[in-house]
């Protein structure tokens, strides 16, 4: 489970947010090489003022390098992660070179793609490279807007080929494509087609400076993108034949090192200089001194890019009527969620939160870009069999990492876990029941609202399973084996990996919370890395959080699942952060603090609130 640089292409037309996606991919490195490919004199003065503040806005982790020569830039420094910004400047150069652009069709780049391709090959640390998108915004159509067209199409195709990850950018809206096969990524263009290629975006100096010419200058674009530009929800995106991560030793985690301490005191001291009583937003305060040690830093950085995923399931013990619902429902509920149609798609669209479902062991066929990481059809009856086996379970929990990793990879900064498995909490139960050494009596609940004799054979079934939990107690894999199944499996992978990689995790309800029980005994320390976003009716759940030593959020009597309770908290937890980051201190606002105020007669920290 080493981890792994990528290569990463984004595409997108002018002003679309594609640079600002770029960059927030590579968000968690401390130091990162800026290839600008865009020209550094100009007689243009608002050209020249827009690169003085782009140079302005990167911070400190950025070493800038202007050059049209990429492949060498990239072959410097392969160990250090670079952002290339943009092909389409890079591709005007060539073209400017080689006296291109009057010369039609006859005009050969192929040595010099190829070349660019090799270097991005050898990169070992993470690439990520800015293009326009041919088809986002005008080119006149004339014989170099043509040249243009046909050579970007080509370049971009030929980078995709090489890149682990290709993401094109609608109006701020991210959607990760599949990879082709190489018949798709090798055919002809057609030199017919509508003339597509991007302008300079304002306030983005080096970025989308593409156009041919100045005799033919670009026409401008439209300024607001069609209302139905971007999805109302981002498809999951892994395509079925992408290769499956190795199961080997998957059980076995690094250290986890906690979250910043010096920084969260730097934090608590910056909350005593905001323009308001100390102590005034009560628990919101704290949420935002977490984040920040977190993330490292103080002020934080926002809370921007939130990723949800829902892990699926069916259990061989719902056959036991301990659900209210058929086990048939599950494979229904992927599909709503997959078609943004469930309650967890409502409240992520809200707060701006993506959501992915992984259909782990759904007892039905579902779409392969939903199942890629599928372990089996259901489980076993945890009554009276183990759940999975002990591959099955490494397979399980390799995936939640692989998936973690991807997420956070491609640039999420907090991370929810949901779940969707007809008769799930008996199995959250009986984990929580048997790491907190509680009575079945004691931790059952009502799930998704059994009777009376449905709750009795759920309590007998968490008798059962408890049993044989107790057997395996202090083997965290096997006790998932024995009683999880592959979706809380999963789930416990991906939070533990959170952790591992320093990435704050929003837990949900009892499913997600047991299975962070689990976690945190594969990865001890992962705890820390977690918040709760909200108590749920079922008795077990309050239990399991008192065993993690975290406080909900929020408390409003749900008992859905999907992740919604989670998704309801995040607001909150934005909100903390954009507090400490934007809120004015009392020197910048020129407001007298209560310890400035105080006189000699009233000592500071006597007056009145």
């Amino acid at each position: 489970m080493a981890d792994r640089a990528t290569r990463t292409l984004v595409l997108g037309g002018v002003r679309s947010g594609k640079s600002a996606y770029g960059e927030s991919l590579l968000r968690g490195h401390r130091q990162i090489r800026y290839l600008a490919t865009g020209p550094i004199t100009s007689t243009d003065s608002e050209w020249m003022e827009r690169i003085r503040v782009h140079r302005e806005r990167r911070d400190d982790r950025y070493t800038t390098i202007e050059t049209a020569d990429l492949s060498r830039a990239l072959r410097a420094a392969p160990d250090i992660p670079a952002l290339v910004d943009d092909l389409g400047s890079w591709l005007t150069t060539q073209i400017d070179a080689v006296h291109g652009w009057t010369s039609g069709s006859e005009i050969d780049l192929d040595a010099q793609i190829a070349d660019l391709c090799d270097a991005l090959s050898a990169m070992t640390a993470d690439v990520v490279l800015i293009s326009p998108e041919v088809g986002l915004s005008l080119v006149p159509p004339t014989p170099a807007g043509r040249v243009f067209q046909d050579l970007l199409g080509t370049l971009n195709a030929a980078v995709a080929a090489v890149c682990e990850r290709v993401s094109l950018v609608v109006a701020g809206r991210v959607l990760d494509l599949p990879r082709d096969d190489a018949a798709a990524r090798t055919a002809p263009v057609d030199a017919d087609a509508p003339v597509v290629a991007p302008a300079v975006a304002a306030g983005e100096p080096g970025r989308d400076r593409t156009e041919p010419p100045a005799s033919e200058a670009t026409p401008e674009p439209p300024a607001d993108p069609p209302a139905d530009a971007a999805p109302d929800h981002t498809p999951d995106d892994a395509p079925a034949s992408r290769e499956l991560p190795d199961p080997t030793d998957a059980e076995v985690f690094a250290p986890v090192s906690p979250p910043d301490e010096a920084v969260a005191f730097a934090a608590r001291e910056r909350q005593m200089m905001l323009t308001k009583p100390p102590g005034s937003l009560g628990r919101v305060e704290e949420i935002g001194v977490w984040i920040s040690a977190c993330q490292g830093q103080c002020p934080p950085a926002p809370l921007t890019a939130p990723a949800v995923v829902v892990f699926a399931g069916d259990h061989g013990v719902a056959r036991g009527g301990v659900s209210a619902f058929p086990p048939e429902v599950t494979a229904q509920m992927v599909a709503n969620i997959a078609a943004g149609g469930a309650a967890v798609n409502v409240m992520a669209d809200r707060v701006g939160a993506t959501v992915k479902v992984v259909d782990m062991s759904v007892d039905a066929d579902t779409a392969p870009h939903l199942s890629r990481y599928k372990v089996r059809r259901g489980s076993g009856d945890l009554r009276t069999t183990d759940a999975i086996t002990l591959a099955e379970a490494r397979m399980a929990l390799a995936a939640g990492r692989a998936i973690a990793d991807d997420l956070i990879d491609s640039g999420t900064d907090v991370l929810i876990a949901g779940e969707m498995g007809i008769g799930n909490t008996t199995p959250a139960t009986v984990l929580v029941g048997a790491l907190a050494r509680r009575e079945p009596v004691e931790i059952v609940g009502r799930g998704t609202g059994v009777d009376d004799a449905g709750w009795m054979r759920k309590t007998a079934a968490i008798r059962d399973g408890m049993r044989r939990a107790r057997k395996v107690i202090h083997d965290p894999l096997a006790l998932l084996a024995a009683v999880g199944g592959a979706d809380l499996t999963a789930t416990a992978g991906f939070l533990a990996q959170a952790a591992l990689r320093r990435t704050p995790v929003i837990l949900d309800g009892v499913v997600i919370t047991a299975a962070a029980m689990v976690a945190n005994e594969l990865a001890p320390g992962a705890m820390r890395w977690w918040i709760a976003g909200h108590l749920s009716v079922e008795p077990a759940h309050r239990i399991a959080l008192e065993h993690l030593d975290l406080e909900p959020v929020l408390d409003l009597s749900m008992r859905l699942g999907e992740g919604s309770g989670a998704v309801l908290a995040l607001p909150i937890v934005q909100s903390s952060v954009d507090l400490l980051i934007s809120m004015a201190t009392f020197d910048e606002a020129g407001v007298t603090d209560k310890s400035a105020a105080a006189s000699p007669a009233e000592p500071a920290g006597t007056g009145t609130s």
